[in-house]
């Protein structure tokens, strides 16, 4: 799935979570399509969502706003947001402080096997 044309993914949907992989850029231009689409699909479920940002180049401020909506939003859907990270997203988060709120996770089979422990 292209989301714009600094940012780009996957989607794949399990029985009980969905895993979407994203390479590119997370900022301010790709942002609101961003949205709008991760929106859409915490909707029709399954709640919980791991995003792999680990091939993330650049998440900036709005991207980071975008990551505490959509951790809101599966939240009040019953669900749960794991973040796959590398290092630059991880120290970015860290500036902001949102790391345990956004609950980085080191490897997406690490997020999936907090999944099936819940």
């Amino acid at each position: 799935m292209t989301l714009t044309v600094s940012l780009r993914g996957t989607r794949e949907v399990k029985d009980n979570y969905q895993l979407f992989r994203l390479t590119g850029l997370l900022d301010a231009f790709s942002e609101p399509t961003f949205r709008k689409v991760m929106a859409k699909c915490v909707e029709e479920g399954p709640k919980h969502i791991i995003l792999d940002l680990s091939k993330i180049d650049f998440v900036d401020s709005s991207g980071l706003g975008a990551l505490v909506q959509l951790a809101k939003k599966a939240q009040t859907a019953e669900g749960t947001l794991q973040i796959v990270t590398n290092a630059r997203v991880t120290q970015t988060v860290k500036l902001v402080r949102l790391e345990q709120f956004l609950a980085l996770q080191s490897s997406v089979e690490v997020a999936i096997d907090n999944i099936k422990k819940s």
